[in-house]
């Protein structure tokens, strides 16, 4: 197909699929002419897992990059390929202070709370044998939030990680199996994308959904 066909199939602007091949995200198209390239149900691939990255998932085209990259390694595992995508989706924490203007004041040590709750946080990865790292960006998006809860003086709720561990593994299990059922490579990371996106949105919603029936159920007035 020529560009203007795999724009009108994919919703990219024919800019924009220029843009892609020049920064590395996309492979260029095989040239049928001087001013002339043929593009195949790959690239169609490619540009959904593109946009998925970036407007699902909020990377960086850098972080784009790495992910293509990775799944273009045909030595790479799918795990580890799996892996850089949903690592890249995890919210960053900056644990230390700026330094000042001149560059030259050495940053603050993480607050107490901070300190303990990556203590926490490594506990639970020992106690539940998961295979993830304590530095891991979603365990650090864990011990901040487990820091914040501390410093509101409500750090007792710690003691839920393992109920919400136990919830949590049910719900990786099943999307994993969702995820299974898509057999190349591209749409697998896609899937992966959307599924960590779009299931948080939907298990928050679901939670809050029981959140309401048990308050119901425990403090609502008899009917």
């Amino acid at each position: 197909m020529r560009i203007g066909e795999l724009s009108r199939r994919t919703g990219v602007s024919v800019p924009t699929i220029k843009y892609y091949v020049r920064e590395g995200l996309l492979p260029a198209g095989q040239l049928t002419s001087p001013n002339q390239a043929s593009y195949e149900e790959t690239h169609v691939r490619r540009l959904r897992l593109i946009r998925a990255l970036l407007d699902v998932g909020g990377l960086t085209v850098a972080g784009v990059r790495a992910v293509v990259a990775a799944v273009d390694d045909e030595e790479r595992p799918l795990h580890n390929i799996m892996g850089e995508a949903a690592e890249r989706l995890a919210p960053r924490y900056d644990s230390t202070r700026e330094k000042d203007a001149a560059g030259d004041e050495p940053a603050e040590e993480p607050p107490p709370s901070l300190v303990a709750a990556r203590a926490k946080v490594a506990e639970l990865i020992a106690r539940r044998g998961w295979h993830t790292e304590p530095e891991a960006p979603q365990s650090e998006a864990l011990a901040f939030a487990l820091a914040a809860l501390e410093d509101a003086g409500h750090g007792g709720f710690a003691e839920l990680v393992d109920d919400y561990a136990d919830a949590a593994e049910r719900v990786a299990h099943a999307d994993l199996d969702w995820v299974a059922h898509n057999v190349v490579r591209e749409e697998l990371v896609e899937s992966v994308v959307i599924g960590t996106v779009m299931g948080d949105a939907v298990f928050s919603a679901i939670r809050r959904m029981a959140h309401v029936d048990a308050s119901d159920r425990l403090f609502g007035t008899e009917r």
